[in-house]
């Protein structure tokens, strides 16, 4: 169901004109862009690139495990009876970083600084170096919560948020060095895509 919302996703990008595509290193990121660039009208024009920054975040010794348990040690951390009443209590991602980090037994996990480092610079760098080449629309497979991340990066006003769907677009405007939002978790391009299929098949 998965790849199958992703095909309808490529086919509704199929005609924005993407001057570079960058994926996470994770295999799922990898494969989702593949299935992205393989509906795409100019795939072979479009150069790939594979950055480790824009992973998932890591969550050390709870990594594997199902997201309940996950979600379900990380409130008891920060004092909350459960993961809905943290959600609700406009929990701070530096906050839910720092939990992650003394929860996990093996010492993997990332702080809240070394995620801010990785992911600004990560993310700066497809931007300045599309901008170098003049400009354009960079095609960039992440994941929720690293995205989620992001856009508190650039606006700090965006509490943690689990609301971005699997195959949402979230379209960032980088100008004079600074990114700006302008769109969230569209999933209309899925809807188009699914469509255009139909239309196809028709």
């Amino acid at each position: 169901t998965g790849e199958q919302g992703i095909h309808y996703l490529g086919l509704g990008l199929r005609e924005i004109d993407f001057v570079e595509a960058v994926s996470s290193d994770s295999g799922r990121a990898i494969e989702t862009m593949r299935l992205i660039l393989g509906e795409h009208l100019r795939r072979p024009q479009i150069p790939y690139h594979i950055d480790k920054r824009i992973r998932e975040w890591c969550f050390g010794s709870l990594e594997g495990a199902y997201d309940a348990e996950m979600w379900g040690v990380i409130p008891r951390v920060l004092d909350f009876p459960d993961y809905d009443n943290m959600i609700a209590s406009h929990v701070s991602f530096e906050a839910v970083a720092n939990a992650i980090h003394r929860a996990d037994t093996a010492n993997w996990a990332e702080s809240f600084d070394e995620l801010t480092e990785r992911v600004k610079t990560g993310f700066e760098d497809i931007a300045y170096r599309v901008e170098k080449k003049g400009g354009g629309n960079a095609l960039v497979v992440s994941h929720g919560l690293t995205i989620a991340f992001l856009l508190h990066l650039i606006n700090n006003e965006n509490n943690v948020r689990m609301d971005i769907d699997n195959g949402s677009v979230t379209r960032l405007i980088y100008e004079n060095g600074e990114f700006t939002i302008a769109e969230v978790g569209n999933t209309e391009y899925i809807k188009k895509g699914l469509a255009l299929s139909q239309d196809l098949l028709a």
